[in-house]
């Protein structure tokens, strides 16, 4: 329960009798302080009245006054400024490494908040506190989904940032890394992404105006071009076809030009996948998105509304891949481009965490400007944790609302960390004050 304890401290949300310390001191706390996350004591800079003298210093929180010594907080000097010790049970008196005796005071969680924390804990009914979001202010929730969306961005950039390291500095890079990882649609980012991470681009760069040969390294760096890829039933198709052993052929030899070695194909997920996601579709549209010279950083800067990006963004497949999804296996003629939805969750996932990633590196707050807003431009996903949230009632109103509700669930409720929620905190008081 400790961690508990720390959310009652932080919060004040302490029982409605005088506080105390053990040795019946009287206790104000005028400022809990700062909440440490990294090592150290839990609360710095903290301000207490201690028998009607003020303290400033550090707060260190147990739930048990003898997990001090467990802990070796009597042997670090970082321990020396603690001017409290709250504990959830009292079994031992505590010092610190200079010798001085600390001042303890035992915490008792309130009934309804400790019972109520547990019921979100344990509820599979999702979001657990869907009771409270009607009840709900539009500043609390407006102001929880701007900071959401804000550590949703921050988030992107970092992985982004990650991206430019691994590839040299490379911001071209790792804008393609970045867009093919989202060409998986979920399902497949993380194939898509260690796919583009080992495809070597300065080398596919000198064959950048020949789409045949872009495809062929394209899909053999992939690991498609091996024949035992290709479903049994369809191989002999695939052969007779031609378009298959042409690829194999080119891409052997571009292999060994420029030593590239494939993935492996095992990594790529089929099952439950609509045609259109599939992965040799997917390849297609990026081998001839790429081969158009459209899609750089410069273009991309340069764009400042959502429809000038969607424009970035039009592509469709390759002569073959219109009337096949794999190699072999033949379908009805069409172009096979990607879907105005599918186009807008491109913006969302890599254009906009780019502008914001590039803008920051840069010291260009225009860009970063320019990425929330694009956010704001966008119309709302449609997806099962936005719908949920809807007949909640937190019904969004754009795609940087959405962003919201997505971080929301995946970093919070799918973590259960409901003490770190605006909204699991409105939970847990609004239930404390009518007790």
């Amino acid at each position: 329960m400790e961690v508990l304890l720390h959310y009652i401290w932080k919060h004040k949300l302490f029982p409605l009798h005088p506080l105390t310390t053990v040795d019946g001191q009287s206790i104000e706390v005028i400022d809990a302080g700062l909440h440490n996350r990294h090592q150290g004591p839990d609360f710095f800079n903290a301000k207490v009245k201690i028998g009607g003298t003020l303290w400033v210093g550090n707060v260190e929180i147990h739930d048990k006054s003898s997990d001090w010594y467990l802990h070796g907080h009597d042997k670090d000097a970082a321990y020396n400024n603690v001017v409290l010790h709250v504990t959830g049970q009292n079994d031992a008196d505590v010092t610190t490494a200079n010798g001085k005796q600390v001042a303890q005071m035992v915490l008792a969680v309130p009934r309804q908040v400790a019972d109520n924390y547990q019921q979100l804990l344990s509820t599979d009914s999702y979001p657990p506190c869907y009771a409270v979001i009607p009840q709900l202010s539009q500043l609390t929730v407006h102001s929880w989904m701007s900071s959401l969306q804000a550590e949703r961005l921050e988030q992107k950039t970092r992985q982004i940032e990650q991206r430019v390291a691994l590839q040299g500095g490379s911001w071209e890079y790792a804008l393609f890394v970045t867009l093919a990882r989202n060409y998986g649609f979920g399902v497949n980012g993380d194939a898509f992404e260690a796919w583009a991470q080992g495809l070597g681009l300065n080398a596919i760069a000198h064959h950048r105006d020949d789409l045949f040969q872009i495809e062929a390294m394209f899909m053999g760096q992939a690991g498609l071009l091996d024949l035992h890829t290709v479903p049994e039933r369809y191989r002999q198709d695939a052969l007779s076809e031609g378009y298959f052993t042409r690829l194999q052929r080119e891409y052997a030899y571009l292999a060994h030009k420029f030593g590239l070695q494939p993935m492996d194909a095992g990594q790529w997920r089929f099952l439950r996948l609509r045609p259109q996601n599939f992965p040799h579709i997917r390849i297609s549209q990026l081998a001839q998105l790429y081969h158009l010279h459209r899609f750089q950083l410069s273009t991309l800067i340069e764009c400042t509304t959502v429809e000038q990006l969607a424009d970035l963004l039009e592509t469709c497949v390759t002569p073959y891949w219109e009337t096949h999804y794999t190699f072999g296996s033949t379908s009805c003629k069409t172009r096979k481009r990607l879907s105005p939805a599918s186009i807008r969750l491109l913006i969302i996932n890599t254009v906009v965490p780019t502008l914001f990633a590039y803008g920051r590196h840069r010291s260009n707050e225009q860009l970063c400007q320019r990425a929330f807003d694009l956010l704001e431009q966008l119309p709302t996903e449609n997806n099962t944790i936005v719908r949920t949230w809807q007949q909640c009632g937190i019904v969004p109103s754009s795609a940087a609302d959405s962003q919201a509700l997505l971080q929301l669930k995946r970093e919070y409720c799918d973590k259960r960390e409901c003490l770190r929620c605006r909204i699991g905190y409105e939970y847990l008081r609004g239930q404390q004050s009518e007790s």
